[in-house]
């Protein structure tokens, strides 16, 4: 068995990394408009050629720009969307002292559409970076929120009655159209891999959670189906060559966790009903159950089985993670399997409370491990 020459990689990662204080002190000097947005961009520039260069160096194929533009991995991509308006997250102090991040509002209030080309200027200045490497294989990826969001957070209450009186089919067409109008302009950018981050379909794993939905009017054990109907609208419009994945989160604020739970109340809409290419699945602890869920993966499609943990700075022991391969092996074929770190690092500008040589000995360790195990 050899290493892939097309995305997902043997050895591949979620996208995002702990940012550089110097691009969080120019973050916090463009807030109170010491710096103008040309000069936090020339740093944002600076930042993400020096995290390309650290991603080529420890063997990662798969190139991402760390989100260093992004104050949340989904905010800054839904709310440039026309037809949607988001509030940013607030921070509540928990009784023990630590701080938890309460859910953005993401509110639709027109007809939801591709009011502006969102990631393409982002990918174009990564690819060149990337280019400029003159490294044989890499592959720039971009990220950007599951299109499901726009309906969990609020439900039917979230999403204007005046602008859709119906949800089916208007809405959901609406969706993905826009989110085809982004892909196509990725695509004629050179973009070939696109990751979808989705919490929807994670958090739908966890009986809190499922309890919630029931409260806004929805049937938990429906919505698993419906959002593999809307994700199939989006892969329908998928330009050709272009990888489509997902990767399924159960929360990341600052090492902290949303959701926990098997994943069997969603595994048949996620792996036999969804049209994807990949799914990046996050398996770092007892949280996520075991790997039953994986027989439902149809032939041709690729989990990516997220054994190390982007929380915390103990790393885990290859032999484990071999074990663990070979475990999930016992369920989909070893062939249709992938290793990475379980989430981004820093999936908000805050990061996880992780060091940056952490962050690289976990990713030397998902190569070293990957090329040992399929090569």
């Amino acid at each position: 068995m050899t290493e892939r020459q097309t995305p997902p990689f043997r050895a591949d990662h979620v996208g995002s990394f702990l940012r550089p204080g110097y691009l969080l002190q120019a973050r916090e000097q463009y807030a109170k408009k010491e710096i103008s947005a040309e000069q936090l961009r020339a740093v944002e520039d600076r930042a993400i050629t020096e995290i390309v260069r650290f991603q080529a160096d420890v063997g990662l194929p798969s190139i991402t720009d760390g989100e260093f533009r992004r104050t949340y991995f989904h905010i800054d991509f839904l709310e440039q969307l026309g037809g949607v308006k988001t509030d940013p997250p607030t921070l509540v102090k928990m009784p023990d002292g630590s701080e938890q991040l309460a859910p953005p509002v993401i509110r639709v209030i027109d007809k939801v559409r591709h009011a502006k080309q969102i990631q393409l200027a982002d990918f174009q200045y990564l690819k060149s970076q990337v280019d400029a490497l003159g490294i044989k294989g890499l592959t720039p990826k971009v990220t950007i929120p599951s299109p499901t969001m726009l309906h969990f957070r609020g439900g039917r209450a979230g999403i204007s009655k005046e602008a859709y009186p119906e949800l089916d089919p208007v809405f959901y067409d609406d969706v993905a159209r826009a989110y085809g109008d982004e892909l196509r302009s990725l695509a004629e950018a050179g973009c070939t891999y696109v990751q979808m981050d989705d919490t929807n379909m994670a958090y739908l794993c966890d009986e809190k959670m499922r309890a919630a939905a029931r409260q806004r009017g929805d049937d938990p054990n429906e919505l698993p189906h419906r959002y593999a109907w809307f994700i199939n609208k989006v892969v329908a419009q998928k330009p050709k060559g272009m990888t489509l994945a997902m990767h399924l989160c159960r929360g990341n604020f600052k090492s902290t966790f949303a959701a926990q739970g098997n994943y069997e109340p969603v595994a048949e809409a996620l792996l036999a009903e969804m049209n994807l290419d990949a799914y990046f699945m996050e398996y770092d602890d007892d949280r996520s159950g075991d790997f039953r869920p994986l027989r439902f993966l149809k032939k041709g499609k690729i989990v990516v089985l997220g054994l190390v943990t982007t929380k915390f700075g103990q790393l885990e022991k290859k032999d484990d993670l071999k074990r663990r391969i070979d475990e999930a092996s016992q369920y989909a074929p070893l062939d249709q399997l992938c290793l990475s770190p379980q989430c981004g690092f820093s999936s908000t500008v805050h990061g996880n409370n992780i060091a940056v040589e952490d962050q690289r000995r976990k990713l030397e360790l998902v190569v070293q491990t990957a090329r040992e195990v399929w090569q």
